[in-house]
């Protein structure tokens, strides 16, 4: 931010797991043999994970059909190059003997095989899954929740088998507790979204947290970014002619516009932000010094405030850090944050803007 915007029951997985040809066909009588409700059959073929088109697909060759991609994609409701790709994986990386015949217009497998590959999940993949799982949590009962677990479940569709370890069982040791989670709207994500990456202007109404009403922008859009739980999104102010940064949350009544433009090839968000402690855009980093007491040192050392981070311990306990960010609000709130516990020694007006605000908050508790 910039100072001019200041202010199932269960999804199973386990490790290494084999699938023979009986559990391939176990597997086709799960997916295919369902009521016959119109609606239903529609909703599994479209809904039908990969591995399950794979396994299907391999039956078929297995049983010497000769399918080629148009059937298969008539089959799955697919299309034809998400066929071609299912297939160069399974002779890619599975290693899968697929040849095709002219003759019969369609694929077989040219070596004879006894079972489908082995499907490999390592222990640290399983973590990652759990942790990516329970993230969604930050986004529970937001606009976001219903998209991003309908995406999840697709994802891990494929590992609804019977036999395997319930992520949700896994899910009691790992959770995630989000705090002051941003209100965002779906609608207006969408609309940005479609802005940014087809590159085209867009218009909307942005409450500045200093002004007493919102104001009309037309913004280029550059790119969507999540800060602190928070989204931003950066572009190019036409109005003011500058680059701007707007959090969402204070954003309304979006509109695209006709007008394309190119987003600047030396754009990036890495370096825009590079020296900036958080959401603040700032022109030029400083050099800050804080004494953290024997408790903040603890609590400090254990986690990456910035990369530019250096803690140097003192005697007693305490310890030196040293940041090399932009002076900006959000630097000033964590700074806060510590309470009596840090003190800001460099540079002189940052310590003369923390001493401001402490007597100002002090003055509130005043009897």
């Amino acid at each position: 931010m910039n100072d001019a915007d200041y202010d199932p029951k269960s999804v199973k997985t386990r490790s290494n797991v084999s699938v023979s040809d009986g559990d391939a066909a176990e597997l086709n009588l799960t997916v295919y043999n369902k009521p016959k409700s119109a609606r239903r059959e529609d909703h599994l073929r479209k809904s039908r994970p990969p591995i399950a088109r794979m396994l299907k697909i391999h039956d078929m060759l297995r049983q010497g059909e000769y399918p080629n991609c148009t059937t298969i994609s008539t089959e799955f409701e697919v299309s034809y190059k998400t066929v071609q790709r299912d297939l160069d994986f399974m002779r890619d990386q599975m290693s899968l003997p697929i040849d095709y015949d002219g003759n019969h217009r369609g694929f077989y497998y040219s070596k004879p095989v006894s079972s489908f590959p082995h499907v490999t999940m390592s222990q640290g993949e399983l973590v990652a899954l759990l942790v990516a799982q329970k993230s969604l949590e930050q986004y529970r009962g937001t606009a976001f929740e219903k998209p991003l677990q309908s995406a999840f479940e697709k994802m891990t569709s494929n590992l609804e088998e019977e036999g395997f370890f319930s992520i949700q069982e896994l899910g009691e040791a790992v959770s995630f507790r989000p705090v002051g989670q941003a209100i965002q709207e779906l609608r207006v994500f969408d609309i940005l979204t479609k802005a940014v990456l087809e590159q085209v202007t867009v218009e909307f109404d942005y409450h500045k947290l200093n002004s007493p009403k919102s104001e009309r922008r037309r913004v280029e859009p550059y790119h969507l970014g999540c800060i602190d739980n928070q989204w931003y999104l950066i572009g190019h102010d036409l109005v003011r002619g500058q680059r701007r940064t707007f959090a969402i949350t204070r954003l309304s009544a979006p509109k695209i516009l006709k007008q394309k433009f190119q987003r600047p090839v030396d754009f990036s968000m890495e370096s825009m932000m590079d020296g900036s402690f958080s959401a603040f855009e700032t022109p030029k980093p400083s050099r800050v010094v804080i004494r953290l007491d024997a408790f903040a040192t603890r609590l400090a050392a254990e986690r990456v405030w910035h990369k530019s981070q250096k803690i140097k311990p003192l005697a007693g306990g305490g310890s030196e850090m040293t940041l090399e960010v932009g002076l900006a609000p959000d630097l000033e709130n964590w700074i806060l944050g510590w309470g009596n516990h840090a003190k800001v020694l460099e540079p002189n007006a940052l310590c003369e803007r923390i001493a401001s605000i402490a007597r100002s908050m002090a003055l509130q508790y005043t009897v």
